[in-house]
């Protein structure tokens, strides 16, 4: 049932229609975020949440809604990822110091409830925004998620808040499409993993390839081809992604029709980031917001989602979701 369809069902109709939300735009963020620390020297840091409250601080955002994430309950978690996984994260979340649970991710006394934090923040903005209180919304919280899969931490991620959020408006708001656009430079490959047999969620992404983690070539289709893969070359830059959006992005989400759009807007194939060699600025990504929001407008009004990935130079991250958030605003 698209939004642009006919009359919604139960789960829905508690959403006001035919009207605009008082506030456009809402972010949602949590101090525990914070708490989750990691080695010295580790590209995904708590420098990254505070270089983005202080852009977000300035007075170009003063019309911004902001509210507090909630912890996630254990059932939306469990949607995605099996009890025994979560207790085990529980589990091994030390009292002090710091646990590795793959070569790159690590634990600390923070990170639990950081992470039930992050999903949390996507599961509240999915209900603000399907509900109509605000159009759209951008969660600016970490551990990041697209890397995690149904039963494995990895790649900075313990749980995927994107498909967490998705699962949820199907679960309580009856979303029967659900698409979630990855432009993070290193391919989603928990997100593809979790829904590659899902009929209900498209997944679409660019990255850069070959990349860590070595998945997201373009004839990963899925069971029912709704996997989207363009990746990029190392080298390419801002036209080279317009055209991958062009040609194999905008067309296909166009067609699926989605209820609600999720993005995973990781900023490292900003042109500064040190982990990837993709040369985007922040024009690009405020060009593809853009793009992505007029396609959410034809198909269920403008409902959007976006949850903080990847994005390691500060100074690339700040410029980048500041011009995400512009345009989530339509400035």
């Amino acid at each position: 049932m698209g939004c642009s369809g006919p009359a919604a069902s139960a789960k829905t109709r508690g959403r006001p229609t035919g009207r605009t939300p008082l506030v456009t735009t809402l972010v949602v963020s949590h101090p525990q975020c914070l708490e989750h620390l990691t080695p010295f020297g580790h590209p995904e840091r708590p420098d990254r949440l505070r270089m983005i409250t202080h852009v977000l601080e300035h007075e170009r955002f003063s019309d911004l809604a902001r509210d507090e994430a909630p912890l996630v309950s254990i059932d939306a978690i469990a949607r995605v990822h099996p009890t025994d996984y979560i207790e085990r994260l529980d589990n091994a979340t030390p009292l002090l110091g710091l646990v590795q649970v793959d070569g790159d991710t690590t634990l600390s006394p923070g990170s639990f409830e950081a992470a039930r934090r992050s999903a949390g923040g996507g599961v509240f903005a999915v209900d603000e925004v399907m509900t109509g209180k605000v159009a759209n919304a951008f969660v600016s919280t970490r551990p990041p998620g697209h890397h995690a899969e149904t039963s494995t931490a990895m790649g900075f991620c313990m749980f995927n808040n994107a498909a967490i959020a998705a699962r949820h408006a199907r679960a309580v708001y009856g979303a029967e499409r659900v698409a979630i656009m990855d432009f993070d430079v290193h391919h989603g490959n928990g997100t593809q993993d979790i829904f590659w047999s899902d009929p209900s969620v498209m997944y679409l992404s660019t990255h850069e390839m070959p990349l860590y983690p070595g998945t997201g070539a373009a004839n990963e289709t899925g069971a029912y081809n709704q996997i989207v893969n363009a990746p990029l070359a190392a080298g390419d830059g801002g036209s080279e992604f317009r055209e991958a959006f062009d040609i194999v992005i905008l067309p296909r989400l166009r067609a699926w029709k989605p209820d609600l759009l999720i993005i995973s807007a990781g900023f490292d194939a900003h042109q500064r980031d040190p982990l990837a060699n993709i040369n985007l600025t922040e024009v690009d990504f405020a060009w593809a917001t853009k793009r992505l929001m007029e396609i959410a407008d034809e198909a269920c009004g403008g409902r959007v989602v976006s949850l903080l990935e990847g994005g390691y130079d500060l100074e690339g991250l700040g410029r980048s979701v500041a011009a995400h958030v512009m345009a989530l605003m339509r400035g």
